[in-house]
């Protein structure tokens, strides 16, 4: 299962992620404690391996803005965390993740209103649009049909729950939150998440 750490703002704990196996970065241009400006994020991109996923989060931003980050930074794949609609969504020439904030089972059935491939599930909203560490029930998960979209689990991840999160057969699990101390990425707890996820396989994958 593939990783992303988000919310980045330094070099350091970028490079360490992907050493560890990291398989995207995300970086936060909407407002958030988290918030990075192009100029950091474009020394962070330019220091990572081109394989990488360089994600860039934005919350009801114009096509302005996206084109003109993605201009000056290099993100690859533009992540929407607002209450963007899906004709703006169809209108970006880049990769899309869209992002759902899922209380109950009712909110996965507007996703495949989207025309986007990836899909990420965060936890109900708080003061900011994502990021706020809390997780939902992922067992509503098993009974909806995806279809083709790929599920990218976001909300409340830590090194903890990971090994339960590989149980929902997401495509990718998002982090960020959860591999902080003090609100600040913490090196061990990194590297903690990374080798649950990359070294551990569902019983079903054993068998």
């Amino acid at each position: 299962m593939k990783v992303k750490i988000c919310g980045l703002q330094n070099v350091e704990p970028a490079l360490f992620a992907v050493r560890n196996g990291a398989d995207a970065i995300g970086f936060v241009f909407a407002e958030s404690k988290r918030q990075i400006t192009p100029l950091m994020a474009k020394q962070i991109i330019s220091a990572l391996p081109k394989e990488v996923k360089k994600v860039g989060v934005f919350v009801n931003p114009t096509m302005e803005e996206i084109e003109k980050i993605v201009s000056e930074t290099g993100i690859d794949t533009v992540q929407l965390h607002g209450n963007e609609t899906p004709e703006f969504c169809q209108s970006i020439p880049y990769p899309i993740i869209k992002a759902f904030s899922i209380e109950s089972a009712r909110d996965l059935e507007k996703i495949h209103t989207y025309p986007c491939e990836f899909v990420l599930l965060d936890g109900p909203k708080g003061k900011y649009h994502g990021g706020n560490g809390i997780a939902f029930d992922w067992n509503i998960l098993s009974c909806f049909d995806f279809k083709e979209k790929k599920v990218i689990l976001a909300g409340g991840l830590n090194p903890e729950n990971a090994a339960a999160a590989l149980k929902t057969n997401a495509y990718m699990l998002d982090v960020s939150s959860g591999v902080e101390s003090n609100g600040q990425k913490d090196l061990n707890k990194i590297k903690k998440f990374l080798d649950c996820v990359k070294n551990t396989q569902p019983m079903e994958e054993i068998k």
